[in-house]
């Protein structure tokens, strides 16, 4: 398969890189710079690096870049610091995944591509029901009125949810949401469950950050598991992380 990343150089997006390559893929990169890609993936012999953002290429140049891909995985995220939370583009997940599903559209594809996005457990799935606290409702409120990145996040999985939706002729698409973030060295078991089973302010839990990348590297290379969670939002956590859910 040809896969296309972007955030490839994100703590996760490295991950998700790495996995391709190790089952046997083809993957492209889009990156602003190839100095934080590990020098076992910039030097791997089926890796192709694009230098540049999406947001600042030619329309022409993105239908090109996704030719022939059966694939996209988006890792991309606001850095955390003032300006990566605060400065332009604040919409740069959303913008950033309109405008590759736009190129998937130009190009036509015989069969649809599969998008997989990384996003978040404090992001909800609007099409399933989702009940959470009243004090979470109000957080996550404030978080989206205050906090650009949220916002954004929220608006990239609506997107798909909404400007794609199921039965696209030329795009399938998974919404993958991690709860808190931390960093393994190996892939450990994990969970995966149609909603989150905890509240993701007040009692989150943990998801290793290459446990994400196996589970989006399953997605695209796996079609049963695929066939599970297209068009949903999936959540993954940890294993175990029953015992303190609450």
């Amino acid at each position: 398969m040809k896969i296309l990343v972007v955030g490839a150089t994100g703590a996760t997006g490295q991950h998700v890189v790495s996995q391709l390559l190790e089952r046997g893929h083809d993957v492209k990169v889009i990156v602003r710079t190839t100095e934080r890609l590990p020098e076992e993936i910039r030097n791997h012999s089926n890796i192709s690096i694009i230098k540049g953002t999406v947001l600042d290429m030619a329309d022409a140049d993105i239908v090109q870049y996704i030719q022939g891909c059966d694939a996209i995985a988006s890792c991309l995220g606001h850095t955390l610091s003032f300006q990566g939370v605060f400065g332009h583009p604040r919409g740069l997940v959303t913008e950033s995944v309109s405008r590759l599903c736009e190129a998937v559209q130009a190009n036509a594809p015989e069969k649809p591509i599969k998008f997989i996005l990384m996003n978040s457990a404090g992001c909800r799935n609007q099409d399933i029901p989702e009940s959470i606290s009243f004090g979470q409702y109000c957080v996550v409120g404030l978080l989206r009125l205050l906090l650009p990145p949220h916002a954004d996040n929220e608006n990239a999985s609506d997107y798909l949810r909404k400007a794609i939706g199921p039965g696209h002729p030329s795009i399938q698409w998974a919404v993958v949401r991690p709860d808190n973030l931390i960093d393994e060295s190996s892939v450990s078991p994990y969970t995966v469950y149609t909603s989150p089973t905890r509240s993701a302010i007040f009692n989150a839990g943990t998801t290793s950050r290459i446990n994400v990348a196996h589970f989006m590297a399953d997605l695209i290379t796996d079609s049963a598991i695929w066939a599970e969670w297209k068009g949903q939002m999936p959540v993954i956590y940890n294993a175990p992380n029953d015992h303190s859910a609450g």
